[in-house]
Parts: C-alpha cells; structure tokens; sequence
C-alpha cells in the first residue's frame, strides 16, 4: 500500500514534513479534538507528510496514540504512532503492533519513554520489559512473517512496518555523547529504518549527526526536531522538566526578552522556526519534525513557505543557533569558516582513565572463572552440570546471591549481563533497565530519575572501560531482553550450562551480526560495528561554506 512518509524518506530529492500532535489525558477533551481538527486541517492543506503522535510524553496518562493513528489512517494521512515501551511487557507490544498492522499504521517511532509519573492512585510501576532495540528486532521479524513460539519459530503473514528511532545528540559530556552514538549504531542494525533527533538549539549537535552518520557510511534518513520554542516550554525544558530536551540559559534569556513585545514574542519564534528549518535542511537533513505547544496548521505551513524562501541563505543563519551546554563535547571539532563541524574527531579528554579497584577485580574473576580460556572455566563448568538439579543447586544459587547483591545489588533475573557491560548491573542500577545503552534523559551525566544524584548507568559503564581502551565495545553487541524463565534461577550456572543469553560465547561460537537498512530499506550487511570512532574519517565530503544545496535537492 502506498504511504507517503515512507516513499518521501526513501526519496533522496524529497524532504519530509511531519507535524507532532500531543493528544493529552481524557477522551473528549481540547486536546483531543485538537487532534482531530488539526488532521482535518492537514489533510485539506496537502503539504504534510504525516502527523506524529506522542505516546504519554511526561511519563503521563494520556490517550492513546496507536488507536489516533488508526482514526488519521482513516481521515486520510499517514501517522507516525510513538511506541514507548515503558509501561509495556513484550506481549503487549506485539499485540499492539498486530493491532496496527490489521488498521494499516505502518509508521512507528520505537522510544523507550519518559519514567511513568503519578496515575491512578500514585505513581505508575514501571515495565521497561523490552528496549528500543529489542523492539526494532520484534518488528523486522513480523516484516518478515515470523514469530517465536515455546515450540520454536512460527509463521504469519508479514507486516509492512517503516520503524524508526531516536538519537539525542544534545548531550554535555563525553559519556553521555558517545553512549547516544553507540547506541544509534545498534539501532540501526537492529532494523531502524528513520532516525529522528531529539531536540535542542545547537547548530552544531544537529551538524554532528550529520556527520556521524557519512562516518559509519549509513544511508538511513534522519529528519530533525524543530520546535516552535515558547517562553512557558522553553523554561520547563531549561528546568529539566522535559527529559531530553535542552534549553540553555543564554537561550531562555533571549525568549525573556523576546516576550516583551506586543505580540509576546510570537513573529520572533515564527522566524527562529523558520531559519531553522532552513538551515537543517541545507545541512542535510531528510526531513524535520515540526512541533509546538498550541501550533496551527497555518503556522506550520507559514514556516514551511518562509523556510523554503530563505534555504539559499541557511549558512547565514548558523551563528542564531548557537547555543552550546557548557564545557560541552563534541565528537567532531569546530569548522571556524561555518560554526559547523569538519569531520575531524575531538580528542575525548573529559574522563580521566583511571583504572578502578572495582574494575580491576571484577576483571581477574572474569579471566579466571568465566572466560573460556580461564583457568577455573572448566571445572565451574564441570561443577555446574553435576549441581543442575541436585539438592546443592539451591545452596548454590543462595551464596551467588548474596555475593551479587552484595557487589551489584542483584535482582537474580538470572540471565545476567554482568559480562557484557562492564561488570555492573542495568537490571538493578538504570531504572529503565535499559541493556543495550542509554535512554536519552540523563542531564549532565546523571540519571533522569535521579537528576543531580545518581550517574547514568551507561555514564559509569563507559567511565569504567575508557582505562582499557575498551568503551566502544558498548557499540558492539545487541544483548537480548531477560529471559523470565530464568528468574529467581542461578545466573552463574545458566551461563556454564548455557541456558542464558551468553550460550553462544560459552560455547565459542561467533555471534550473527545484525544488519542494518539503506535509504531505500534492503539490509546493509557491510553496516560497521566496531572502532568507526577511532578510525580516519571516510572520504565524504563536508559542507563548504561557498555550498548551498538548493530547494528540494542535495
């Protein structure tokens, strides 16, 4: 069937448009019938793509974005259903995406989601079963007429899903920076067929995608976040208020200012929504994702006419976007001819390599006891098959307990991760449980949940393998969701007896490589994996400042 926002992405001479509607909490509220009257209006005016719908951004209760997207399907645009997984087990998602494949919603953007906020009675007990990537895998598997079953792979018939994925390059520190990076590039692999950026005012960040992504030599789309940026929005995300999205001081003090106007500083922010457009589509970008609180159709048409009038002259716009975090890193260093990027890498010198006593300890058990050229592998391994089932099994699985719990705060899922990242825990120390890399929430190298308290997870996980040389490891393998069978089991005897997710390396088998897509959706089996951060820059060109890529082209 045809869908316009798939068939303008795949098209390197089209540019994108899509509008984001938050649908809000209630049935037959204004927000709701906003919605509705915004589609209608969409439809009639014929220059949008496809509208985008959140999915209970906040971590808040809000309707439905799967069922909207279904009645805009039926009003005669495409949606784009966010699919945040949250607040939803792996069965839940598969039923919701068997539910949009009979309604003919192809579109998906996989997010993990804001932290679940007050509901019914409190806050909402978070799920976070399955991560973006292992969502990404769900859906390449129902393109492809496949499901698992406890007797094995089973057939239906095939979806037609145009998945994406979010990056937030808007990030201050090195950690956070490259754990983003590394984490695209499983994303892709898992099956991301569009890439959507997360939001910001920096020229620069929004360049550096760019770049990262003529680095790994991925021809996958990436459209862009531009936000209509009010004064009320813009001090609720400078306040962290909205995981993700950055606002700096400088920037809200020009709104203050703007807002002193007769009109509160609405042909001000027209006019930035405007020149951004311009500038992200002479960078390079496929597409934007046009947002804002209280937008109209109008207004969104109004940006997209100015935009296209002005794109000639997006470099002259660079320097009104130049709002930078504090001591912030890049991954690729300034070009002073732009105040973009050239596509020489920064030199990561915010952490400091110190090898830990953590690290180092963590490091002998593991080449002693669980890698298979250890000295003790054999005989745990040997030990492990005579106590499967045994009376000492529980004994066993008691002492591995309380020496995790008391090193890792353990959960016993028992298909532990331990190995794969850096020797500590995402089941007991990220609140999103997050197994393949960081949500984009984290501010400042602290956890979302736990702002100015507790470091991200993957912040400490990359901080712990920098003194090895060994971060971009992170980019490398896709670890499978927990296995709840296994739950309350021993973790170490699963992994000799290869019950857990780590059986191939136990086995000294070499894992499949996960293939990513080009722009026109076949598997790039040549996707790079490892070390394209460390190596020279391919030979892709940069945008030159005597270069203005013309309306409508490349």
């Amino acid at each position: 069937m045809e869908n316009a926002f798939r068939e303008s992405l795949r098209d390197p001479n089209s540019f994108t448009l899509s509008w984001e509607l938050v649908p809000g909490r209630g049935a037959f509220e204004k927000e709701q019938e906003a919605v509705f009257l915004a589609a209608q209006a969409a439809v009639k005016g014929g220059r949008l793509h496809a509208l985008t719908i959140t999915d209970n951004p906040g971590g808040n209760p809000a309707m439905s974005p799967s069922y909207l997207g279904i009645e805009l399907k039926k009003m005669g645009i495409e949606p784009v259903v966010h699919l945040a997984v949250k607040d939803k087990s792996r069965i839940q998602v598969e039923t919701e995406l068997y539910a949009l494949t009979r309604s003919g919603v192809d579109n998906v953007l996989v997010i993990t989601g804001d932290y679940p906020s007050f509901a019914f009675k409190g806050r909402a007990k978070p799920v976070f079963d399955l991560d973006t990537l292992h969502v990404l895998q769900l859906i390449q598997e129902l393109n492809e007429g496949k499901v698992e079953t406890q007797k094995g792979p089973a057939s239906v018939k095939p979806s037609s899903f145009f998945s994406g994925a979010a990056v937030s390059p808007f990030k201050r520190t090195e950690p956070e920076l490259l754990g983003q990076y590394y984490k695209l590039q499983k994303k892709l692999r898992a099956g991301a067929q569009f890439i959507v950026t997360q939001l910001g005012y920096d020229a620069r960040k929004y360049h550096e995608v760019i770049q990262f992504m003529r680095r790994i030599g991925s021809d996958t789309p990436v459209m862009a976040s531009l936000y209509v940026l009010s004064y009320p929005v813009a001090k609720a995300m400078n306040g962290g208020l909205v995981p993700g999205c950055v606002v700096t001081d400088k920037l809200l003090k020009l709104l203050e200012e703007e807002r002193k106007a007769p009109d509160k500083g609405k042909s001000a922010r027209m006019l930035r929504a405007a020149k951004m457009y311009a500038m992200l589509k002479g960078m390079g970008y496929s597409g934007v994702h046009i947002g804002g609180h209280g937008l109209k159709y109008e207004e969104v048409e109004s940006i997209i006419q100015q935009g296209e009038e002005i794109l000639p002259r997006w470099l002259e716009f660079v320097p009104e976007f130049d709002f930078p975090q504090e001591d912030g890193f890049y991954l690729f260093k300034r070009d002073d001819a732009t105040g973009l990027n050239t596509t020489e890498l920064s030199v990561r010198d915010q952490v400091r390599a110190r090898k830990s006593f953590y690290s180092l300890s963590f490091r002998f058990m593991h080449e002693t006891l669980f890698d298979r050229r250890g000295v003790l592998f054999k005989p745990m391994r040997w030990l492990a098959k005579k106590m499967d089932g045994s009376s000492m099994e529980e004994a066993f699985t008691r002492i591995e307990h309380l020496v995790k719990t008391a090193t890792n705060n353990c959960q016993q899922c028992g298909d532990c991760a331990l190995l794969d990242i850096a020797y500590i825990c995402p089941m007991s120390q990220c609140p999103k449980n997050q197994r393949n890399g960081p949500c984009g929430g984290s501010v400042d190298g602290y956890c979302e949940v736990y702002p100015g308290k507790k470091k991200c997870f993957w912040v400490r996980s990359y901080e712990l393998l920098k003194p090895y040389h060994q971060e971009d490891a992170l980019a490398e393998r896709i670890i499978p969701p927990v296995n709840w069978d296994l739950h309350h089991t021993s973790s170490w005897m699963n992994y000799y007896l290869g019950k857990d997710h780590s059986a191939p390396q136990v086995n000294g088998q070499e894992l499949a490589g996960e293939a990513g897509h080009d722009r026109a959706g076949r598997p790039n089996e040549s996707f790079p994996v490892e070390g394209v951060l460390r190596q020279a820059p391919p030979p892709a060109p940069d945008i030159p400042p005597e270069t203005v890529r013309a309306a409508g082209k490349d």
